[in-house]
This record gives C-alpha cells, sequence and structure tokens, in this order.
C-alpha cells in the first residue's frame, strides 16, 4: 500500500523553482496527440503557436498550485490547427512540462482552441498544480 502524502509547504517549494525554470522562457502551443513525456520530442505534431513568458512568469505558489502571470498574446500564429496540448520550455533549455489545452476544464485556458495561422493567440490561464 502506498500512503505518501507531501506537505503543501514542500509542494510550494517544488513548484516555486519549476515555475523559476519558465521564466522568460516558452509556451509551446501544439496540435495533434501529445507526447507520453516532456522528454519526447515532438515529432508529426503541429507547433500552432510560440508565447513568451515573462519575468517572473509565475507567480508565488499558494496551496500546491502555481499560475501564470498575465501572457502576452501572439499576434501572428505559426500555423492553423486545434490546439490540444501545450508544452512549457525553458530559455536555451529543455522542456519543463506539458498539459492539456481547453476553453475551460484544461491545463492551459485559450480564448479558443481554433487558431488560424497569422491569427491572435490569448491565455486566458494557466496553472499547475502538484497533488
Amino acid at each position: 500500500m502506498n500512503t505518501l502524502r507531501t506537505s503543501i509547504t514542500a509542494r510550494n517549494a517544488m513548484l516555486n523553482s519549476l515555475a523559476a525554470g519558465a521564466t522568460n522562457g516558452f509556451l509551446r502551443i501544439y496540435g495533434g496527440e501529445q507526447p507520453a513525456t516532456p522528454e519526447e520530442a515532438v515529432s508529426t505534431q503541429p507547433i500552432l503557436a510560440e508565447l513568451d513568458f515573462g519575468n517572473p512568469a509565475f507567480s508565488a505558489a499558494s496551496g500546491g498550485v502555481i499560475t501564470a502571470n498575465a501572457i502576452e498574446d501572439e499576434d501572428d500564429a505559426l500555423a492553423s490547427g486545434t490546439a490540444t496540448w501545450f508544452r512549457v520550455v525553458r530559455l536555451n533549455g529543455p522542456a519543463l512540462w506539458d498539459g492539456s489545452v481547453g476553453e475551460s476544464g484544461a491545463d492551459l485556458i485559450l480564448d479558443s482552441v481554433k487558431i488560424k495561422a497569422h491569427a491572435r493567440v490569448s491565455v486566458m490561464s494557466l496553472t499547475y498544480t502538484l497533488p
């Protein structure tokens, strides 16, 4: 029987470290199937948009959750398609995490998951919850 439980203080510390890695990094939005892990390279999944994180990218963790600070709109989407997943990538570094995309009930909330090339992409919210 597994009964591991992590304190909120420890979860917040882990999330703050993760969030620091995203500072000045990128939010890449893709169509297609999400890879099994963030370490798995993107292959045939189309990248629809890439948005820049600011400094700091996320507010301080609270209750085991980090929430992205405002992310500037992307005014020139890279391709057309339906957004299905995203990847947070360090500046000059590897992927940190992947997650779901939707207009509600997802890790990354967009104003619309239907993205058109050269159109605006707006992030409504991005959160990461560590159970």
